[in-house]
């Protein structure tokens, strides 16, 4: 599994321009590609929707249940000790990009469902493991996947952390736009309602909290011009990402922000929203894997919810359920991702439970 992570880990998959049988570039095709022929080698019959996304699958039935991951990855950007592309393996540490986000954790997957297979253990459903390529880009992959697949009877994806996650933050990404020729206009308000503010929005009056949610959160700023971004001619913009908790809507948010914007002459926009995903902590599928992460890790498995945004956004009736182990933190995007080669085998063990339980549910 190691070996094959490494293998994984050293084609680049950033996204690039499409080109003929690859919409996402050629590294992510390489990527797909590597990653069904691997699940070929295994032992399982695999789908290759035409590059967009693919899957390998085990079992019989109609209704499935899935791991679904990815293996497009963020650009590596600069400070690493090592090519980010290298694979690097040094005193039980895997270092690269895309170690934990997410190529190991999806072969973690595919090795657990492997497990499964070797064990001819009897289930109920089918199984798929889901290796996606848009996912750090825009969801295209998912989208062009749910008009041909219907979506699974239960499912995860290990690109969170532990333990089990029963809600998401919704995510936005807003954009205020601005005459170039105002710019002292335009740039007051980003000072003061973003980049000299709290990342609340307090001063926008968006700093809500949730008592299992939290605090509303604004980050990945970005300016730019209207040219860049095929907008207005002579227009100035700046975007901000707004990870909101449940009991405010995308709606109410905006409103509260163009108040503001307004005596700016600007106007605000909603370039992507993604709502907040809930579940109910005590539903079969929840309960069930909290319980193969405790048998597995001894580790309390209390459901959490999460700051971040994964497939669970789109991909109806799936969860976040792992990688990352409490503690860990900061590590995914970053130069010199990691992940121990104990916590991989550790995570395979998991899911390979995890699948279990859930195609015998």
């Amino acid at each position: 599994m190691i070996t094959s992570i490494r293998e994984l880990v050293q084609i680049n998959s950033v996204e690039q321009p499409a080109e003929a049988d690859a919409p996402f570039g050629p590294g992510v095709r390489a990527a797909l590609h590597r990653a069904l022929s691997l699940s070929r080698e295994l032992g399982f019959e695999t789908v290759n929707l035409d590059n967009y996304i693919g899957y390998a699958r085990y079992g019989q039935g109609q209704n499935y249940v899935c791991a679904i991951g990815h293996v497009d990855v963020v650009p590596p950007g600069d400070g690493w000790k090592q090519p980010p592309f290298s694979g690097y393996l040094e005193n039980g540490v895997l270092y690269g990009r895309g170690v934990l986000d997410n190529k190991g954790p999806v072969l973690a997957c595919l090795y657990g469902l492997a497990a499964l297979k070797e064990l001819k253990l009897p289930l109920k459903r089918q199984v798929r493991i889901i290796f996606g390529c848009d996912e750090e880009t825009g969801f295209k992959d998912l989208a062009y996947y749910l008009e041909r697949e219907k979506p699974p009877a239960y499912g995860f994806t290990p690109d969170c952390k532990y333990p089990v996650v029963y809600g998401e933050r919704g995510r936005a990404v807003i954009r205020a736009v601005g005459s170039s020729g105002e710019l002292e206009r335009f740039f007051h308000f980003v000072n003061q309602y973003f980049i000299g503010a709290k990342s609340s929005g307090d001063r926008l009056g968006i700093d809500i909290s949730h008592p299992e949610y939290g605090m509303m959160k604004m980050r990945s700023y970005r300016l730019g011009t209207g040219a860049e971004e095929n907008g207005e001619a002579g227009s100035v913009f700046f975007e901000a990402a707004l990870s909101y908790p449940k009991g405010i809507t995308v709606t109410e948010i905006l409103e509260r922000i163009r108040a503001k914007a307004a005596a700016f002459g600007l106007k605000v926009g909603l370039v992507q929203n993604y709502d907040p995903v809930a579940f109910d902590k005590g539903s079969p599928m929840v309960q069930a894997l909290r319980e193969c992460y405790e048998q597995v890790t001894g580790l309390n498995g209390m459901p959490v919810t999460t700051t971040g945004g994964t497939y669970a956004k789109a991909m109806p009736g799936i969860v976040p359920f792992g990688p990352s182990f409490p503690g860990q933190k900061g590590i995914g995007h970053n130069p010199n991702e990691w992940m121990t080669t104990a916590d991989l085998v550790t995570n395979a063990k998991i899911y390979a439970l995890a699948l279990y339980r859930l195609a015998v549910l």
